[in-house]
């Protein structure tokens, strides 16, 4: 499947959806270590841009994408509808992060 057939919007310009297919998801878990706790706090203490943070959630936010993409393809979509992220905290320091979208089969018009 080529991702830039997935969009936010509920229609991909110059496609016509032929075939709903479902609701398609990937979802990770991902907890902070210890050793990132530290380093987080530390750099918290200085304000500004937590990079040690941005860069857990942008892992998990591609890892839930690139399952939302196989879960896709298993389906055999071609194109995902409607796509959006979730996050949700499971217990203190792990948190869940969901990529979800409409599958569908597309045709270019």
């Amino acid at each position: 499947m080529d991702t830039s057939l997935i969009t936010t919007s509920t229609s991909l310009e110059g496609y016509r959806v032929v075939k709903h297919l479902g609701v398609v998801r990937g979802i990770t878990v991902r907890s902070r270590s210890a050793l990132g706790n530290i380093a987080g706090g530390f750099q918290s203490l200085f304000g500004g841009r937590l990079s040690i943070y941005v860069e857990l959630c942008e892992k998990a936010r591609e890892e839930a994408y690139q399952l939302l993409i196989q879960h896709a393809q298993a389906l055999g979509a071609n194109a995902v509808i409607n796509m959006r992220y979730d996050a949700n905290e499971v217990m203190q320091g792990i948190t869940e992060v969901l990529a979800y979208g409409t599958a569908v089969v597309v045709e270019k018009v």
